[in-house]
C-alpha cells in the first residue's frame, strides 16, 4: 500500500491497516528510525492493575475460608448439581 506526505508532513494511514490493528483517532505512536525505515509503535496507554488493587473488590463479607474447606464446599455442591440431574 502507498501513501503520500502531505505538505504539512501528514501521512495516511490505510484504513485496512488501522481496522487490522485496532487504531483509532488519538492513538499516539512512537517513531523509531531504522536504517532508511521508519516504524510506528503505538504507545501503551492501559494501565496494569495489579491483582492486590482489585481483590478486595469482589464483596465477599463473610469469614475466611480455607482452600480445603472451599474444595469441600465446591465438592458438596457438584454433587447436589448432580443428584438433581439423576432424578
Amino acid at each position: 500500500m502507498e501513501t503520500t506526505l502531505s505538505s504539512k508532513g501528514q501521512i495516511v494511514i490505510p484504513r485496512q491497516i488501522r481496522q487490522n490493528h485496532g487504531w483509532h483517532p488519538g492513538v499516539s505512536f512512537t517513531i523509531i528510525e531504522k536504517d532508511d525505515s521508519l516504524i510506528l509503535q503505538p504507545v501503551n496507554t492501559k494501565k496494569t492493575t495489579k491483582l492486590e488493587d482489585v481483590i478486595g473488590c469482589v464483596g465477599y463479607h463473610g469469614k475466611k475460608k480455607s482452600l480445603a474447606q472451599m474444595d469441600a464446599g465446591i465438592l458438596e455442591e457438584a454433587k447436589q448439581q448432580a443428584a438433581s440431574w439423576l432424578r
